[in-house]
């Protein structure tokens, strides 16, 4: 967040030039800018007063500045062409105030209530695991820490088979969803049906970019549809087609390795899961190999962890670029904070985005 300073041209360009209008501009542009020097006063030096404004990366949706001339602070707050602005940055104590009374809204419906309560168990019980795995309670070590019938290997025991249980809540209760998808990515790998992916485009729509949709009017969306759209780059659903992007620029198509990935991750997870519930209900602690509970849960919680990541590192390089939906509550702020010349930069988390160093000239 940054304050707009308004400097008048008059002072900046000083008395000797007002006494000699001729004077050669190209000598006085070729002068060494200090540090000291206000940042108004080199972009009035370089007379680029005229310069159209800049266009948007698509890669990081900041403001490109053309190299002739230098950055200012209003070149990274102003809105995009569509008039459109990312949402402001609050305050801890505010986002503090919203993020909790955003989470009484999600606890107090069922399913909220149900994955609170199943988190908290899996944090609970996970975190007793690696105390217990630490040997943080010595009481426990009789008459050894790793006697068979010691407390602490009773409770390692008993631990290990709540959670198996918990994560067979998510494994297999999302599998027909995962095995879903594996049969539609089959459908595309295999008979080469483009059904299959474009099904999983509109399945995953949050996140995945088909092939040939940057090239697309950004005004196009699920109910502004033109007949002579390709097919390929409308998903199935047509409703579920991502709407037009609030900034007017389309994120880049998603690699479609890295839908392969996410998919073969969930489906391992759920095969690991099959392995580590057999081995826990198959065995019993006399019998079953030290070493495989923690690899076969290592490998679950890895691969389903590296699956998620993909979601939402592409998920958030979507928001990034065709922008987020501003509230009420944003949009007041955003007004109210432009009336006392307070600006915001305009990107997903209003920071200032770090300048690429200009490369120096060899022939210099």
């Amino acid at each position: 967040m940054v304050h707009n300073n308004h400097v008048a041209a008059g002072s900046l360009t000083g008395t000797n030039d007002n006494l000699s209008p001729h004077k050669d501009r190209t000598t006085e542009n070729l002068k060494p800018v200090t540090l000291e020097q206000p940042l108004v006063s080199r972009q009035v030096s370089r007379q680029t007063d005229t310069t159209k404004p800049p266009r948007l990366s698509v890669d990081d949706v900041t403001l490109a500045v053309p190299a002739e001339r230098d950055v200012t602070e209003t070149d990274y707050t102003r809105p995009f062409d569509t008039g459109y602005h990312f949402p402001p940055k609050y305050s801890w104590q505010e986002s503090t105030k919203q993020g909790l009374s955003s989470f009484w809204k999600f606890f107090t419906t069922p399913m909220g209530c149900f994955w609170t309560f199943y988190g908290l168990n899996v944090v609970a019980w996970g975190g007793m695991l690696f105390l217990l795995l630490c040997n943080a309670a010595p009481a426990m070590c009789h008459p050894t820490c790793d006697d068979i019938n010691s407390p602490r290997r009773k409770w390692v025991e008993w631990d290990s088979q709540i959670l198996t249980g918990l994560f067979c809540v998510t494994a297999f209760g999302l599998a027909p969803w995962r095995f879903r998808d594996l049969w539609l990515l089959m459908k595309y790998r295999i008979k080469g049906q483009q059904e299959g992916l474009l099904r999983l485009a509109g399945i995953h729509s949050s996140w995945f970019r088909l092939p040939g949709t940057e090239a697309l009017s950004p005004n196009i969306g699920p109910d502004n549809l033109p007949a002579d759209v390709p097919k390929q780059c409308v998903p199935i659903p047509q409703e579920k087609m991502p709407n037009a992007p609030l900034t007017g620029i389309r994120a880049p198509a998603t690699k479609v390795w890295k839908m392969d990935f996410m998919i073969w991750c969930m489906i391992l997870n759920t095969l690991a899961q099959v392995g580590l519930c057999g081995i826990m209900w198959g065995m019993n602690r006399y019998n079953r190999p030290s070493w495989s509970t923690g690899f076969l849960v290592a490998v679950s919680c890895i691969i389903a962890m590296v699956g998620g990541l993909v979601m939402f590192f592409e998920g958030r390089k979507v928001k990034r670029i065709e922008g987020i939906p501003c509230s009420e509550r944003d949009l007041q702020k955003l007004a109210q904070d432009k009336e006392m010349g307070i600006l915001h930069y305009n990107n997903i988390g209003d920071k200032k985005p770090k300048q690429k160093k200009k490369q120096s000239d060899p022939e210099k």
